[in-house]
């Protein structure tokens, strides 16, 4: 499976180094290549996106700001030629932290780490069966029946998981979780929320009632959503 890139530099040249250097690695797509934050930001928001190449020392929106707005943040390898900004990089849980001009060989390492980290987070939830499946959370490990999830929201990093008789918050990716939910019970309506189709009470418009919460429907999801359910 080959991990989706974007790359996020106001400088051309520098853009066409990092995707001249994505290209060289199979497993590797760049999805967009954006010259300043904004546009960047309204792409992520609406795509799916593995890892992001970040500037820091853009105009009106600087990488290290951009990067605070994220909800959703992918895996982020900053490459910029200020060192001074990498410990509140890391502080954000940045993936790696390229100085320019870096070598094949240097990003090479950090694409590998981001595809480490994005592995590990997969690994996290064992494979899942058609009725329970196993959530690490607090230090612990937590067999969940999947008739009890009602829904799951993202945020950042984590995943809040809902469930008949309480919530907790796992660490992973919202794209990990929803690979390891069975497609036959559980759906995504928005970029931010999975839902078990057998929880839901009423549609109206673009918002699904589950229990005595209210999840919106993306609009990017609303027409896989309502053939799902056979809803023309």
């Amino acid at each position: 499976m080959k991990l989706k890139c974007i790359i996020i530099d106001d400088e051309q040249i520098a853009r066409q180094i990092i995707e001249t250097y994505c290209n060289h690695i199979d497993w590797l797509e760049v999805v967009s290549s954006c010259s300043n934050a904004l546009h960047a930001k309204s792409f992520i928001e609406t795509h799916d996106v593995d890892i992001a190449f970040l500037d820091i020392n853009m105009p009106v929106l600087d990488g290290i700001a951009f990067l605070k707005t994220l909800r959703l943040p992918p895996q982020v390898i900053f490459t910029t030629a200020y060192k001074e900004y990498a410990v509140e990089a890391f502080d954000l849980n940045a993936c790696d932290y390229l100085l320019k001009p870096f070598s094949f060989e240097r990003f090479i390492q950090a694409v590998d780490k981001a595809r480490e980290k994005i592995t590990k987070t997969s690994s996290q939830l064992q494979i899942a069966t058609e009725s329970f499946t196993y959530l690490r959370a607090d230090g612990k490990i937590f067999k969940i029946d999947l008739e009890d999830l009602q829904y799951a929201e993202a945020n950042g990093n984590y995943v809040k998981v809902v469930l008949d008789d309480g919530q907790f918050t796992t660490a992973m990716t919202f794209n990990s979780f929803e690979d390891l939910l069975p497609k036959s019970k559980f759906i995504r309506v928005h970029r931010s929320f999975i839902v078990n189709k057998s929880k839901i009470r009423i549609i109206e418009g673009n918002r699904i009632m589950m229990k005595e919460t209210e999840i919106p429907i993306g609009a990017n999801y609303r027409d896989d959503f309502f053939k799902t359910i056979r809803i023309k």
